[in-house]
């Protein structure tokens, strides 16, 4: 049996998702290895040199520090904040890396679209982690899809619970809370499930209307005598779901995330709470001045049919699914897992009965994206490796139409719902008004 080639990871970005993917190489030392990483925060690059137990990683203090040096490795991570991917992501393939592409591509379509045209142009393997694809719940329910078990589909009706305090540390105190200063939360957050759309469908969108807004977090909605800082004598601690004490209790899983080092070890409480209190996240939520919605519907019409809706709120917490075929109805997820102990429940339009389905897949003692993590990382070797034509449905321009669809339904909310048609070909004699930067 032929020995897979190793290959050699640099890393633009030290953070959460970095530190997934390492500890994931880790546990696949036959097919990775990480030789570089990039990162102005000194203890995130350690964070990485601990996980993948590797003391001789060239470490650099920026992306731009990493990229003026020779090539060293065959294949870049780059998980910098969003407003960096274009700019990075095409000065590393002109470098002649392939890469791993953190979502967003890029924050507008017309850098997403510049990112793609360079990935062609210079023959470079580009793979953007819309991680789902490659969890085992998304990978049967394309199975069946394409077996016929449903039918042909007609609709399909997704829903992405961000969950409350998720949505208040990473959407309302964290990096995404302005979108503009970052990127619209149907991109940042939501291009995952619309990829999911776009992939069980089939086809590209063709037209989309979205409404959304912020609902909750906002000042109006504020305890009366809550304070701008949860640190500052606000006479809700301990009562308050949102209160930032909770960040040493039950939401203690989010300082890994933020802090410096790799989760607050070796510091006190006191030393904790004294830098969350300094830190956007002692904050009260509403009062952050958060622009990114916390709730949005959208409604796609599909080149080959198929109408679908897409739902984001942060007031449920997990994703659901329902496809309508012809001869039968899947609904599946989240609610179905924690309700009926399966993973979906396929149904049969004749009355001839109905199926619960649990999807399986290796714990390998990590389970990130429900799989779909894992997943990633054991279909990326195959992908750098297998000759172009194999890796067709991975590449980016496979990814792009998610991002259009996400632009198209911003552009959409932003004019209170209007119509916007995706691709130019889709424009009717009378057209609805077209997404102002689609090609």
């Amino acid at each position: 049996m032929k020995t897979p080639t190793r290959l050699k990871i640099a890393a633009l970005g030290c953070g959460s998702r970095t530190k997934i993917y390492a500890q994931i190489a880790a546990l696949m030392r036959d097919l990775y290895e990480f030789v570089a990483i990039a990162d102005p925060v000194p203890e995130r690059r350690q964070a990485i040199k601990q996980l993948t137990g590797r003391s001789d990683i060239h470490e650099y203090a920026s992306a731009e520090d990493f990229l003026a040096e020779p090539k060293q490795a065959d294949l870049v991570i780059i998980a910098t904040q969003d407003h960096q991917h274009r700019e990075q992501a095409i000065a590393a393939m002109e470098r002649g890396y392939d890469l791993l592409l953190e979502k967003p591509i890029a924050t507008s379509l017309e850098d997403v679209l510049a990112v793609e045209r360079a990935a062609i142009e210079l023959g470079r393997r580009v793979v953007v982690c819309h991680v789902l694809r490659y969890a085992p719940f998304y990978k049967k329910v394309k199975e069946l899809i394409e077996s016929g078990a449903l039918g042909n589909v007609v609709s399909i009706q997704a829903t992405e619970g961000v969950g409350t305090f998720h949505q208040a540390h990473s959407f309302v105190r964290g990096h995404w809370a302005r979108e503009e200063e970052s990127s619209p939360m149907i991109l940042a957050k939501a291009c995952h499930d619309l990829d999911i759309l776009y992939w069980l469908a089939n086809s590209r969108s063709r037209k989309v209307s979205s409404f959304a807004g912020v609902a909750f977090f906002k000042p109006e909605n504020a305890p009366s005598g809550a304070t701008d800082n949860c640190m500052n004598g606000c006479p809700h601690v301990g009562a308050c779901a949102f209160d930032a004490h909770r960040y040493l209790s039950s939401e203690q899983k989010w300082l890994q995330y933020i802090m410096p080092n790799l989760a607050a070890s070796g510091q006190t409480p006191g030393e904790t709470l004294a830098w969350i209190k300094q830190s956007p996240w002692g904050r009260c939520v509403y009062k952050c001045q958060n622009t990114a919605v916390d709730h949005q519907v959208t409604l796609l019409e599909f080149e080959n049919n198929i109408t679908a809706t897409f739902t984001m709120t942060a007031f449920a917490k997990g994703r659901t699914i329902e496809i309508y075929g012809s001869k039968a109805c899947l609904r599946g997820g989240e609610f179905y897992r924690e309700t009926f102990g399966c993973d979906f429940v396929i149904t049969q339009h004749d009355g001839s009965g109905e199926e619960r389905v649990k999807v399986d897949f290796e714990d390998v003692g990590y389970a990130g994206h429900g799989g779909g993590d894992y997943g990633l990382m054991q279909t990326l070797h195959s992908v750098m490796t297998s000759p172009r034509e194999q890796a067709g449905e991975y590449l980016i321009s496979h990814s792009t139409e998610s991002h259009r669809m996400a632009f198209a339904a911003h552009e959409s909310r932003m004019r209170g719902g209007e119509l916007v048609f995706i691709h130019p070909k889709s424009e009717p004699s009378k057209p609805a008004r077209i997404a102002a930067v689609v090609l």
